[in-house]
């Protein structure tokens, strides 16, 4: 039995992942389910049948169907309403059996296209799936579940179905099936109304599974006539930009797949106010074809940078990030800055941190630590009156005083300046006997205060430590292997991306990657953008790619990325990893 209540948001849905790798539906699988039980709650009912039809590209690819003894006896009513009587399960399998061999049918463990669960009302068999799943002791596998009700509702219009019901759908879109409340003669006809939809909605640009769910109702006719600006816009990666009346850029993004990115602008998938604005006044779409995706997204960093379009948040702040650094004065102190000259070896430097609060925590770790004045009054001689209570608490070596030492400050300065540009183990060991000796003493609130600050001061060096490895390395040349068997390949000038190639697969790469090296762009050391360098570092880092070529006497220098309040940590916490190739220190083969 179905219940006749159902959900008015679609459950489990994906997030909008328009901008990121993409399931086209015509190579999605879907495991089309429908459940009989005996009642519409997990709390006091039971499945008695089980019947799922898997398919992809419109064609079946195998069907399921199975009694299931509930364990319970099954209501005249249902039985009525579904033929299902307690001697059709006396001697049907146990939830527990039946569920195994449902999950084994399902193949949602696949490595490779996961199939997505499709039900109508959706919430309702996932419901009980998931229940017998926790009952037996199952790890219920977490798929992507599509639900037809809510599909439907969005869309058809009222004055096309009458309502959403399983057999109003089956009769609009001519089903082959008829439903029946048989578990598979409902799957049969939830197949059929899935294509429909699928159909229905192909029509309006929907090609994708995250276009499907977040289809949100068809687009209006003004933004419909739009779509003629995506006409000539290529299917390969880049970036895209669009301009209105004026010819001013609106906004800028990147997709690997161009034409279908811009086209979900014109659909309603695309639910976004600010978006919908920009889409009002644009005029036309402009794009930028790119070898690779990381082309793509360095090339969206540097025209959002040059072009500041009004509907890019990061146009607002492209570069504005927080940074801790060192004042520059007789006395330093902790500072936050923005955009600091993050190589220079005299003045510690380091992030940047994702928020002004959190490298203001990465400032307390380094006062818990050490004894560097707090103040913020800049020291051009020395104070006559008494000191401040840090000094009285020994948290502070008040360089301010008569009598101090300057030689002890201008010392304590500079260890911290080493211990945050080169070997920070001093600073972490101290702060991990803080925060051991609270834990022991059940302060837990204080010592997750210091994890924290720990955390993010961490962070900052790791950050910063990547970013200035990148920026003295005069050329890398890294490839990393594409789904199609093929080869990325991208040049590295002192932390900016000066040439990218693609080499299809079948062709000798090592031709192109030379081509790719003789045309790079020239950049000067120390001066690339740390968002651009650390979008590079992510994909040195990313386990796949392999280094092809670095210059001589370089090498990859990164921080141990782990719990850095760890004492065996601490000890090792700058390792020389090299290359990013973690199973050889030389330069790899991409033949």
């Amino acid at each position: 039995m179905k219940d006749s209540r159902t959900s008015n948001a679609l459950a489990f849905t994906l997030d909008d992942l328009l901008d990121g790798p993409q399931s086209p539906l015509l190579t999605t699988t879907f495991v089309v389910v429908d459940l009989e039980t005996t009642g519409g709650r997990t709390s006091d009912s039971g499945i008695t049948e089980i019947g799922a039809v898997k398919v992809r590209a419109g064609d079946v690819i195998g069907e399921f169907q199975t009694f299931v003894n509930p364990g319970m006896p099954i209501p005249p009513f249902i039985s009525v309403l579904t033929g299902i009587t307690n001697q059709h399960v006396a001697n049907a399998p146990n939830v527990e059996t039946a569920i195994a061999s449902f999950l084994e049918f399902a193949g949602f463990e696949a490595p490779s296209n996961t199939p997505v669960l499709v039900a109508h009302n959706a919430p309702f068999d996932v419901g009980f799936l998931k229940d017998a799943c926790a009952k037996h002791h199952f790890v219920w596998p977490q798929p992507r579940v599509l639900d037809t009700v809510t599909l439907a509702r969005r869309a058809l219009r009222d004055d096309e179905v009458r309502n959403r019901k399983l057999a109003t759908l089956a009769e609009y879109f001519h089903s082959a099936t008829t439903p029946t409340h048989r578990a598979l003669d409902d799957a049969r006809a939830t197949v059929d109304v899935l294509h429909g939809l699928i159909e229905r909605l192909g029509n309006l640009g929907v090609t994708t599974f995250e276009e499907l769910v977040n289809f949100q109702g068809q687009a209006t006719e003004k933004r419909r006539r739009k779509r003629a600006m995506a006409d000539g816009i290529p299917a390969s990666p880049g970036v895209y930009i669009f301009y209105d009346i004026n010819d001013r850029p609106l906004y800028v993004g990147k997709s690997i797949d161009l034409r279908k990115r811009v086209m979900s602008y014109f659909t309603a998938a695309e639910t976004r106010g600010r978006m919908n604005h920009m889409i009002e006044l644009a005029q036309r779409v402009d794009s930028v074809t790119c070898s690779t995706a990381l082309e793509a997204g360095v090339r969206e960093l540097r025209l959002i940078g040059e072009l500041k379009p009004r509907f890019n948040v990061r146009s607002r702040t492209p570069e504005n990030t927080s940074w801790v650094s060192f004042t520059n004065e007789r006395f330093p102190r902790l500072s936050i800055v923005r955009n600091p000259q993050i190589d220079n070896e005299e003045r510690a430097t380091i992030g940047p941190f994702r928020s002004r609060a959190y490298a203001q925590l990465a400032i307390d770790a380094l006062h818990d630590a050490t004894t560097i004045r707090q103040c913020t009054q800049r020291l051009t001689s020395r104070s006559a009156g008494p000191a401040c209570a840090l000094f009285e608490m020994k948290r502070c070596d008040a360089p301010c005083l008569d009598g101090s030492d300057v030689s002890d400050y201008n010392y304590l300065i500079r260890n911290t300046t080493y211990a945050l540009m080169r070997d920070p183990s001093a600073i972490v060991e101290s702060l991990t006997a803080k925060l051991s000796t609270l834990a022991k003493s059940e302060r837990f609130e204080d010592a997750a205060v210091i994890r924290d600050r720990v955390d993010a001061l961490s962070s900052g060096i790791s950050r910063s430590a990547h970013i200035r490895a990148l920026r003295s390395i005069p050329e890398v040349v890294a490839a990393s292997p594409t789904v199609t068997g093929g080869w990325d390949i991208h040049v590295i000038r002192h932390g900016w991306l000066a040439a990218s190639a693609h080499a299809p697969h079948g062709t000798n790469p090592h031709p192109i990657v030379e081509a790719a090296v003789q045309t790079a762009a020239t950049y000067l050391a120390n001066s690339s953008l740390a968002s651009e360098t650390e979008m590079l570092i992510s994909w040195l880092s990313n386990g796949s790619t392999r280094m092809v070529r670095i210059s001589d006497d370089h090498s990859w220098h990164t921080p141990i990325k782990t719990r850095p309040y760890s004492a065996d940590i601490a000890k090792r916490w700058l390792t020389d990893m090299s290359t990013v190739n973690a199973d050889s220190a030389e330069p790899v083969s991409i033949d």
